[in-house]
Parts: C-alpha cells; sequence; structure tokens
C-alpha cells in the first residue's frame, strides 16, 4: 500500500440520530456521522404507519390525483351510457351554432327528435329556417359516427 493516501480510519466513530437522539458507535472513516432517521425510530422498522414523512405534501397530491382520475372515469361513464341514447343533447353533434340555433327554435332539443324528424326524409329537416344541406351532411355523419342509425332518404 501506498503511504499518506489513505483517509484515517476511527474504530471509535460516533453516530448519532436526529429524530430520537439515539448514538452508537461503529468504525468509519468520519469522526462523527449524524442521520435523520435510524432503525429505532424509522416507521418501516418500528410499524408505526402514522409517523409518515410527509414534509413536501406527497400523500396529498397523491389523493388529489385519484380523487381527479375517479372523477373522470365517472365522467366517461356518463358520456357511455348516453353514446346511443336518443335523450342526448343535440349540441353534442358539434354543428355550427346556426344549425343548432335553427334545430332549438325548431324545437328540436335531442337527437332522438331530430332522428325522428329526419325519418320524414330530407326534405323535412331543410324545411327548417336556417338549417341546410351542409349542415344536413355534417349531422348524418356525425350521428353515424356515434353509433346512431341514420334513416335513409325516401326516393
Amino acid at each position: 500500500m501506498k503511504k499518506d493516501i489513505h483517509p484515517t480510519y476511527y474504530t471509535d466513530a460516533t453516530v448519532v440520530c436526529s429524530s430520537c437522539g439515539r448514538t452508537w458507535k461503529t468504525g468509519s472513516t468520519k469522526k462523527e456521522i449524524r442521520l435523520d432517521l435510524c432503525s429505532n425510530c424509522h416507521p418501516f422498522f418500528t410499524g408505526e404507519a402514522q409517523r409518515i414523512l410527509d414534509t413536501e405534501g406527497q400523500v396529498d397530491r397523491f389523493y388529489k390525483k385519484l380523487s381527479v382520475r375517479q372523477a373522470y372515469v365517472e365522467q366517461q361513464k356518463v358520456k357511455e351510457e348516453l353514446k346511443g341514447s336518443p335523450e342526448r343533447p343535440i349540441i353534442e353533434l358539434g354543428l355550427p351554432t346556426r344549425a343548432t340555433d335553427a334545430l332549438r327554435n325548431a324545437g328540436i332539443e335531442n337527437v332522438g327528435q331530430f332522428i325522428e324528424k329526419l325519418s320524414g326524409g330530407n326534405e323535412a329537416v331543410l324545411a327548417i329556417p336556417g338549417f341546410g344541406q351542409a349542415s344536413l351532411t355534417a349531422a348524418k355523419k356525425k350521428l353515424r359516427s356515434l353509433g346512431y342509425e341514420v334513416p335513409e332518404a325516401a326516393a
């Protein structure tokens, strides 16, 4: 071994726990070692689940994320239930504002009422003031993509 390159080894180094104050002797290259937690006070070793060190609010952040996720899942469940429902609001078709307003003025508030009107033929829907061919085509496309049965135009 080379001389004067190795650190000094202390056989009686003191270890001090900052949490509980426990001290003991060990061998180390430092004369004194300070710990935040030791096996005497650490929750894993003591079995005390109540003594969680939550200095940065990690537990609160976890519960906040969990509640947001649960709200999202519930919202998706409601959307899934409304997917094929005739009670789905007409605004969810994503039609232009003018077309949506025209349907509302004609007393059509949900998809079921629109499909009922459409079963009378394209002319029955096009007779609604402010509702044109482009809006009719867009509405039919959206209804098909949502899984609704769109009545075919009478020949």
